[in-house]
C-alpha cells in the first residue's frame, strides 16, 4: 500500500513512543494496521492492538489485519481475535486485538510493539499506561503508536505533550485535509453544518472545552491540589457501584465546610464484596453508597461499616449537580492531583446538546460520571442546605485563598 505524506512522515520517524493527533477519516488507524503488517512480518515480534473496546477492535482493524496478512497468516483465531502470522527471517509472529477494558490482562506480559487508538476515549489512561503498559515493554525495549482526535483538555492532551520532557516522545498533528483521498467539499459541508468548537476538534483535530460540558467550573489550575492541610479532617466517602461499568470510591475529607477529594479507588470487575472488602479496610468515618444496589449495601453491613443514608428522587441529579457547581465556585471543593479518573470524568461529562445551555435543565448523558456520581452522593447527604447557601457568592467575583 502507498503511504500519504503525512503517514510516511510518521512511519520514517525513529522516536521510541509517536503520538498522532489527527482529524477524523485522515488514515490514523491505516498507517497502524501498516505498520503492524510490517513489523509482524520482518522478523519475529509480539504485537498488541489496543481500542476503546474488544467490539471496536473487531470491527476497526480485525478485517483490515486478516486481509493484508492472508498469504502469511498460519493462524487466525476469531474469537480471541489473535493472529500468528510466519515472518521473514523464519518465527512466528503473534497479534493481538484488545478493547481497553481489558487492558489489565496484559499486566506481566511482554509486547514489542503496541497501538493504542482513541487514546482521548479511554477511562484511567495514565495509571493503565504507566502501571500495566510501560513495563510490558521493559524486556523489548519495545515500541508505541499512540493515536487520537481529541476530545476536551484530558489525558491525550497530557500524552501530547510529554515530548516536551521526555525525549522518547514525538507528537504529530495533522487535521482531516491532510487524507488527499478526502473529498474537500465534504470536509467543508462538515465546517458549514457543525458549531466551530465541534469541527475544530473533530476534523483540525484542535483541543477544544467538550462541548455541553456539565462542569464549566472545574478549572484545573483552580481546583487541583497536591498536599492534604494539616487540620484535623473528618476521612468519608462516596461509594458507586460497578462491575461491567468501574466502581468508584472517593475519599473524601472534609471539616463540614470545605472539601477534599484526597483519593480514589476506580476498578472494573470487582464483585460487590470485593468493594465492601476495599472499603471496610479504609476505616471512613461515614459512607454515602449509591442506594440502589441493595446487595452490595447488604455486603457493607456485614463489614459493619457506618453507612450513611443516600436519598434519590426526582431532580436529585440535578440538584447533586447544582452543589458541586457552588462547591467550585466558591473554591470549597478541590481535586488531589492523583484522582485522575475524577479529573478526566470533570472534563468529559456532558449534556446532550453542543452549547450546554439549551438542555441545561434535562439530565447529563448517563457516561463519564462514576466518579462524579460518588462525589454527589457526598456533597448532597453530607452538608445540609441552609450551610451550603453560606458558600454562594458573586460568579463574577473570585474567591480568595482557594486552595486553603
Amino acid at each position: 500500500m502507498v503511504l500519504t505524506t503525512w503517514q510516511n512522515e510518521v512511519a520514517n520517524d525513529l522516536h521510541r513512543f509517536r503520538v498522532i493527533r489527527a482529524g477524523r477519516r485522515v488514515g490514523k488507524t491505516t498507517l497502524a494496521v501498516e505498520e503492524i503488517k510490517g513489523k509482524a512480518i520482518s522478523k519475529p515480534r509480539k504485537i498488541a492492538y489496543f481500542s476503546t473496546t474488544y467490539q471496536q477492535s473487531r470491527d476497526i482493524a480485525w478485517e483490515m489485519l486478516k486481509k493484508g496478512l492472508a498469504p502469511a497468516i498460519i493462524q487466525a483465531n476469531e474469537s480471541r481475535l489473535e493472529i500468528r502470522t510466519k515472518t521473514q527471517k523464519g518465527g512466528e509472529s503473534i497479534i493481538q486485538l484488545r478493547g481497553w477494558e481489558s487492558v489489565e490482562t496484559a499486566r506481566g506480559q511482554y509486547f514489542d510493539f503496541l497501538v493504542i487508538d482513541e487514546i482521548a476515549s479511554m477511562k484511567g489512561f495514565w495509571p493503565a499506561w504507566e502501571e500495566v503498559l510501560r513495563p510490558t515493554l521493559i524486556d523489548t525495549k519495545g515500541e508505541v503508536l499512540f493515536i487520537s482526535t481529541p476530545k476536551g483538555f484530558n489525558h491525550f492532551y497530557e500524552l501530547c505533550n510529554e515530548e516536551l520532557e521526555n525525549k522518547d516522545f514525538k507528537s504529530f498533528h495533522f487535521t482531516s485535509y491532510d487524507n488527499p483521498y478526502l473529498d474537500k467539499e465534504e470536509l467543508e459541508k462538515e465546517r458549514q453544518t457543525k458549531s466551530s468548537e465541534a469541527f475544530l476538534q473533530e476534523i483540525m483535530a484542535e483541543f477544544q472545552k467538550t462541548q455541553g460540558l456539565v462542569y464549566k467550573e472545574f478549572s484545573r489550575d483552580r481546583h487541583l491540589y497536591e498536599i492534604l492541610p494539616t487540620a484535623e479532617l473528618d476521612k468519608v466517602a462516596g461509594v458507586d457501584f460497578g462491575f461491567v461499568n468501574p466502581a468508584a470510591v472517593l475519599d473524601i475529607r472534609t471539616n463540614g465546610e470545605r472539601f477534599w477529594v484526597e483519593d480514589e479507588w476506580y476498578k472494573r470487575e470487582r464483585t460487590d464484596a470485593q468493594i465492601a472488602e476495599y472499603v471496610a479496610g479504609q476505616r471512613f468515618t461515614a459512607v454515602y453508597p449509591d442506594p440502589e444496589s441493595p446487595g452490595a449495601i447488604e455486603e457493607f453491613k456485614k463489614r459493619n461499616i457506618n453507612i450513611r443514608e443516600v436519598i434519590k428522587g426526582k431532580d436529585s441529579v440535578e440538584a447533586g449537580i447544582k452543589r458541586i457547581k457552588e462547591l467550585l465556585l466558591s473554591g470549597k471543593l478541590l481535586i488531589n492531583k492523583k484522582c485522575v479518573n475524577l479529573i478526566s470524568e470533570f472534563e468529559m461529562y456532558s449534556y446532550d446538546d453542543e452549547d450546554g445551555e439549551k438542555n441545561a435543565k434535562e439530565k447529563p448523558i448517563k457516561a463519564n460520571d462514576h466518579a462524579l456520581d460518588a462525589l454527589r452522593y457526598v456533597v448532597s447527604m453530607h452538608i445540609p442546605q441552609p450551610k451550603l447557601d453560606q458558600f454562594k457568592y458573586n460568579i463574577h467575583e473570585r474567591p480568595e485563598n482557594s486552595t486553603k
